[in-house]
């Protein structure tokens, strides 16, 4: 009925308006101030809603981000097919942004919302369920650490009658058959599809409610004040990845103290599963208030005269309802469809609208790739656990990009930008932004001295190609090549596993186990102190640290300049496009960003990411897992280079479409 309201010609509607005025007329004088008043409320209540539920979308997304590493080392997946999860939530979008954007428009906006909503909560509880179907995390060792936890036996790791390769990797191929982590990932990529699909109405459909029924001069404050508040979304969710990473994958169900591995050890794996639960009941939540708001609000009289869009002409059919001389029919697809490809056509004929379409692609392409691998770049750049990485991008980076936010469109309210303003102020605040980013190759780490991949055992700097993982000092020791269970020792140098720093006593049990005797230590010209070492990798140098210092503050700068142009910038889109054309607008903005960067993006940078990798795990099965080490120079040029490449013609783009508006403005 709305759908033949809105394809109704410009005259139709003009010959009702005084049919509508003598209505208003009758009615009592109490009455407009009554509707006047529950219209507030209603976009106030409305507004919240939509806060709380941009609140839970980025709540479950950041939970998954942050997740990325953990899910990597639990089911044993390269970076790029981690990647390749993670963009599943862009092909849920994919499957039906369009459809949703226009004919979601109109049917009844807030309970499309709630609909998404619950969806987003379903979505979410599937992306956990794997947790409860496998069996105990069994991380790889080479040294049985977790069964001598309740005895005071000492093992030998150098036993040259114990074949390591075989003990580890002969496990039965009937076993093999039936390890469930071969396949169980592919429930968290249909859940994340699911989740991606339930998000779908929140943006194009909200936005464009409040664009309706708001006045136009407090639309940039109203999605400020949803975008500010939405960053608290981010901000929960990596704290709350920041205690799950903390928290064992098996909290609950296992004997800790059996455990020999730290959150700071590449195969920790934190409680993955326990925070998709709480985005679930959150997402679920939110779906409620949308369930009790009206279709549609009254508009403020001078929005009425000034803007032309799908709620003004969805009011004008209310009000057609209220004369029994009117006739409503039902709208046939084929008009329905006809409309959308006339709308379509009329989006993509639009010059401004289709080069700011091509330059928010390489900066969402860009933006996507660097935020997936962030918490994974700070692990394993600067030697910092998952734990530690999700929270200090909570704490540090979210916070300046929310007040950016806000204080963006308070910006942009009070000097009353035009567009062609707007577009020099965004423009101006993302170029300085992108040159703080290119700081970040300044700051990073050298590679971790690994005895026999990226040092000699006597500690001098190696080739990598000519890595020898075997020396006279380990010759003796039947070692397992492809397990990686790091020790430390006193001279600094990490070793692959006690066996290979030839060691042939142990003491202690669990995280306290250490091992005497280590040949290795012997052989290193430059070391003279005992010839034990402890579990784990050697720690970062102290320079390692001040380079994360500096990292921090560049990250804080740039989040801060960046976010400040954002609001403008979102809004550039809203101001180019003929107001009925907002909606699919934005639906074909997000349709494209989805399908072209946050499927894509993901992988090719997982991809270029699995390049860097020096030392891959193996599985129960043999094969190749997930990767233990990085070069930390590859890394950073690949991770931050990808993402500079992306963002640099973006702003040639900026500059055409600055032209354009200019002309036509």
């Amino acid at each position: 009925m709305t759908a033949e309201t809105e394809s109704s010609n410009i005259d139709d509607s003009n010959q009702e308006a005084e049919p509508s005025q003598l209505l208003d007329y009758e009615t009592s004088e109490n009455l407009p101030v009554k509707k006047k008043a529950s219209c507030c409320t209603g976009l106030k209540v409305f507004l919240a809603a939509l806060s709380f539920s941009y609140f839970s979308k980025a709540l479950s997304g950041v939970i998954m981000k942050s997740s990325i590493t953990q899910i990597e080392r639990r089911f044993d997946l390269p970076s790029s097919t981690v990647g390749f999860i993670d963009g599943s939530f862009e092909m849920g979008n994919l499957l039906v942004i369009a459809f949703v954007s226009y004919f979601g428009a109109k049917l009844h906006r807030p309970k499309v919302i709630a609909a998404g909503c619950f969806t987003m909560a379903l979505g979410s509880v599937l992306t956990a369920l794997p947790h409860f179907f496998m069996g105990y995390y069994k991380y790889e060792t080479a040294s049985d650490t977790r069964s001598s936890a309740n005895t005071t036996s000492s093992i030998n790791p150098c036993s040259p009658h114990q074949d390591l390769n075989e003990t580890f990797l002969d496990t039965s191929h009937s076993a093999c058959e039936k390890e469930p982590s071969s396949y169980m990932w592919v429930y968290i990529l249909l859940g994340n599809m699911l989740r991606g699909i339930g998000e779908t109405p929140i943006t194009p459909l909200g936005i464009s409610y409040l664009d309706d029924f708001a006045k136009e001069e407090n639309v940039p404050v109203y999605v400020a004040c949803l975008h500010t508040i939405a960053m608290l979304g981010p901000m929960c969710g990596f704290l709350l990845g920041s205690l799950c990473a903390k928290l064992y994958v098996d909290v609950g169900f296992v004997d800790l103290g059996k455990i020999a591995i730290t959150p700071q050890d590449s195969r920790w794996v934190g409680a993955w599963w326990l925070g998709f639960l709480i985005a679930g009941v959150i997402s679920f939540l939110a779906a409620i208030p949308f369930c009790f708001l009206p279709k549609s609000l009254k508009k403020p009289l001078k929005a009425n005269k000034d803007k032309t869009s799908p709620g003004l002409l969805e009011n004008m059919g209310a009000m057609r309802k209220t004369l029994p001389s009117v006739k409503s029919k039902p709208a046939k697809w084929s008009t329905m469809l006809k409309d959308f490809y006339t709308s379509l056509k009329k989006i993509l004929s639009n010059r401004m609208y289709v080069t700011f379409l091509c330059c928010s692609l390489l900066q969402f392409s860009s933006f996507i790739g660097f935020l997936t691998y962030k918490p994974k770049y700070m692990e394993m750049q600067y030697g910092q656990s998952a734990s530690k990485s999700n929270f200090l991008i909570g704490l540090t980076s979210l916070p300046p990009v929310g007040i950016g936010i806000f204080l963006g469109g308070i910006i942009m309210k009070k000097y009353k930008m035009s567009i062609t303003t707007a577009t020099k102020f965004a423009f101006t605040m993302s170029f300085i932004a992108y040159s703080f980013t290119l700081l970040h190759f300044f700051v990073g780490c050298e590679n971790q001295v690994i005895a026999g991949i990226t040092a000699s055992y006597d500690g001098k700097p190696i080739p990598y190609h000519e890595n020898a993982i075997f020396s006279d000092c380990n010759s003796g020791c039947k070692c397992a090549t492809n397990v990686w269970d790091p020790v430390c020792g006193g001279n600094g140098l990490t070793y692959i596993s006690a066996c290979l720093a030839g060691c042939t006593i142990s003491e202690g049990h669990g995280k306290n186990m250490v091992f005497h005797n280590c040949s290795c230590l012997e052989a290193s010209s430059s070391w003279s102190g005992n010839n034990s070492v402890t579990l784990g990798q050697c720690p970062k140098s102290d320079d390692c640290s001040m380079m994360f210092i500096y990292y921090t503050v560049i990250q804080v700068v740039s989040g801060f300049c960046y976010a400040l142009g954002g609001t403008p910038a979102y809004l550039i889109m809203y101001r180019c496009v003929q107001p009925e054309l907002k909606s699919l607008a934005v639906g074909l903005y997000t349709l494209v960003m989805r399908m072209l960067a946050g499927i894509p993006a993901p992988v090719y940078f997982g991809a270029l990411i699995d390049k860097t990798c020096l030392k891959w795990a193996s599985t129960r099965c043999g094969q190749r897992g997930a990767c233990r080490l990085y070069d930390s120079n590859a890394f950073r040029y690949v991770y931050l280079g990808l993402s500079a490449v992306l963002r640099a013609p973006s702003y040639l783009l900026a500059i055409l479409f600055f032209i354009l508006i200019k002309k036509n403005m």
